[in-house]
């Protein structure tokens, strides 16, 4: 006789997959998290989230990773974190990639990397209008904030925190990923973007296209003003975005 209040075998495998899903997802929204991280955001206990991500990593959706630290180390070993592989990625809105890829490749071939620059730009430039919008209804301290909401609703899942002398805005999710992995103009053209919209220098620190697991663009404190920038903007953002595509060295 079944136990009461027993669920049938197919409920628990559904239960089970649908809070597996929901930790994949936390850790596409937020970024590499702990499992700490993860137990906090979604109610479970340590033990579950374990559970959860060693299944995660036997289907090559997670993997474990050393955390980044930007800064001054502590003392002791950084904490493991565990960040969405490119199979984990795959899941979320990326299945034109490939189309995408050829379309810029031709690009390339018949037209010159040049052109690939120009539609970066123009693409971005359309994108940049409704950023521009939120960023200019915000006080100048929340300048970062608003773009970190306006990107979220564009499926960048993107969040902004304070750093030392300035903030890091973090794009936990790249709906472009892949393709800017072969066309890192996409990644400069976005860098570019976010200086222009904010009216300083800004650099990339890391890119999901070049294997982070998370877009991180720094933003010094400046008392700079307005969302259309300079001209001495203008002329360091092209410094900064050469970084885009790639880590610092």
């Amino acid at each position: 006789m079944k136990n009461v209040g027993e669920a049938p075998q197919e409920e628990l495998a559904t239960g089970e997959r649908s809070t597996r899903n929901r930790v994949a997802r936390s850790i596409l929204d937020h970024g590499p998290s702990t499992v700490a991280d993860l137990a906090g955001r979604l109610g479970l206990t340590q033990a579950a989230v374990r559970r959860h991500l060693d299944a995660l990593a036997h289907e090559n959706v997670v993997e474990p990773r050393e955390q980044r630290v930007y800064g001054a180390r502590t003392r002791g070993r950084p904490a493991k974190v565990f960040a969405l592989t490119d199979c984990g990625r795959d899941a979320f809105d990326q299945s034109y990639d490939k189309l995408a890829a050829d379309a810029l490749r031709w690009i390339t071939e018949h037209h010159g990397e040049g052109a690939v620059v120009e539609f970066a730009r123009a693409r971005i430039a359309a994108q940049a209008e409704t950023y521009k919008k939120a960023i200019d209804a915000a006080p100048p301290e929340q300048r970062a904030e608003a773009l970190a909401k306006a990107l979220t609703t564009d499926g960048y899942a993107a969040t902004a925190r304070s750093a030392p002398v300035g903030e890091q805005l973090c794009q936990h999710h790249c709906p472009v990923a892949h393709v800017a992995e072969q066309f890192p103009q996409l990644c400069e053209a976005e860098t570019e973007m976010f200086s222009t919209l904010l009216g300083t220098h800004v650099q990339r620190l890391a890119t999901i296209a070049h294997g982070d697991g998370v877009c991180t663009t720094f933003i010094p404190r400046s008392g700079g003003s307005g969302s259309g920038g300079s001209t001495t903007t203008r002329t360091t953002t092209s410094a900064s975005a050469s970084t885009a595509g790639r880590n610092p060295a």
